[in-house]
């Protein structure tokens, strides 16, 4: 049989049908019974996966979930270091899906920046740089020799459980040793006060001014009188009654804190980095509005300004944190790896320089200016937002004086 026989033979059979299989039902969105053509619903928007399936399902998508997340983030630090104005001009650009938001980076570098910064500042420790009545016992306010001497050695027995508790933290031992010597410096003075008194008291000459007499002890005064919630309280007249009930609480609460920090004095600075951050966030509109004022006839919208500010922030505080980094391996290495201080300082004192430098190139780079026109802006903007930060971090100050 030739080609063409079989060939005709083959088209001479009847042709098997395969059976097909029927379409599959197609999938209704849950919530508005729209068609569902992929995972989230055209119509209303609602993921097709919910909460209520496997376990592993939803773990697999939660690690999904932080996996990317950290690979945008190592994607957008780097950047955000080394590349000023980048991150920026690519969120303009519209390539925004493979870095973090800007809002987000901020938020993230805030609150990583100011943990490490407390965590930095040895808050334990810092009780110990600081002698006022709670650590001197009193020193300064005796009136004869022997009090002075049983305050003195009242004082000097609790540095030396301090001492015992600090056991071998060179820098907490040597910031006990400094106020152990900053008490003896005390006392001597008061001593001396006391002879001077009791000379002149003895010539019948009046006696020296109390050097203390002039230290109040927390009081608020309104007006010239001491306040007092009850006998002399704050009431603004054109207030209503619960904000001068509120008022009168912050006052409270004020006097309460100060006498705490005279004492205590780190858990103060503890509690004005706890409403720093809501500075911040305060301050960030203002910032961007400065810069639309600088930039007025650059045609961009508020909303650009503010990326620009929530960018530049974020690289703050990503250097806050580099060199808290640095400041913390310089500890570290003086006691274990000397020939690392050196090069460490060196690091910090480049990671203090590139701060500014940066943010000026990022102006030029994000705004397109020349060097004249950027570098005036650059100080006129800065000037005003470093009065602003005075002010906003003056406000702060007093507002963690009013927390409870």
């Amino acid at each position: 049989m030739n080609h063409e026989e079989a060939t005709e033979t083959a088209a001479a059979r009847p042709a098997v049908s395969v059976p097909s299989r029927p379409p599959a039902p197609p999938k209704h969105c849950g919530n508005c019974g729209a068609p569902m053509y992929g995972p989230f619903c055209y119509a209303c928007g609602q993921p097709e996966k919910g909460m209520i399936r496997h376990l592993a399902s939803v773990m697999a998508d939660v690690a999904d979930t932080i996996f990317n997340v950290d690979s945008r983030i190592f994607r957008s630090i780097l950047p955000l270091y080394f590349r000023p104005g980048f991150l920026t001009n690519e969120y303009f650009a519209g390539r925004r899906t493979r870095y973090v938001t800007p809002f987000r980076l901020f938020f993230f570098l805030c609150v990583i920046s100011f943990f490490a910064i407390q965590l930095s500042l040895d808050l334990d420790d810092a009780n110990f740089n600081f002698v006022g009545e709670g650590q001197s016992g009193g020193i300064e306010r005796a009136q004869t020799a022997a009090e002075v001497d049983t305050r003195l050695q009242e004082s000097l027995e609790g540095l030396a459980a301090a001492r015992s508790a600090a056991g071998h933290r060179a820098k907490a031992v040597a910031k006990i040793e400094k106020v152990e010597a900053q008490l003896h410096q005390k006392a001597q003075e008061r001593l001396a006060w006391i002879q001077r008194r009791d000379e002149a008291k003895a010539a019948g000459r009046p006696a020296p001014p109390d050097p203390t007499a002039d230290d109040d002890d927390g009081t608020l005064s309104i007006d010239g009188t001491p306040w007092d919630p009850v006998t002399h309280p704050i009431a603004v007249g054109w207030l209503p009654a619960f904000a001068n009930a509120k008022l009168n609480s912050m006052a409270q609460h004020a006097k309460d804190n100060i006498n705490a920090a005279r004492k205590h004095p780190g858990e103060a600075i503890a509690r004005l980095f706890s409403v720093l951050p809501q500075t911040l966030f305060v301050l960030m509109p203002l910032f961007a509005l400065l810069l639309k004022i600088a930039y007025i006839f650059k045609r961009r919208l508020y909303m650009e300004h503010l990326m620009v500010a929530l960018h530049s922030h974020a690289f703050i505080f990503m250097s806050l944190l580099v060199i808290v980094s640095l400041h913390l391996l310089i500890g570290w290495a003086g006691a274990s790896a000397t020939w690392l201080v050196p090069v460490l300082n060196l690091l910090r004192a480049a990671a203090w320089t590139w701060l500014p430098i940066y943010l000026f190139l990022m102006a030029r780079r994000v705004y397109h200016q020349g060097w004249f026109m950027t570098t005036f802006k650059f100080c006129l903007v800065g000037f005003c937002y470093l009065f602003l930060l005075a002010f906003g971090l003056a406000g702060a100050a007093i507002a963690s004086l009013t927390i409870a």
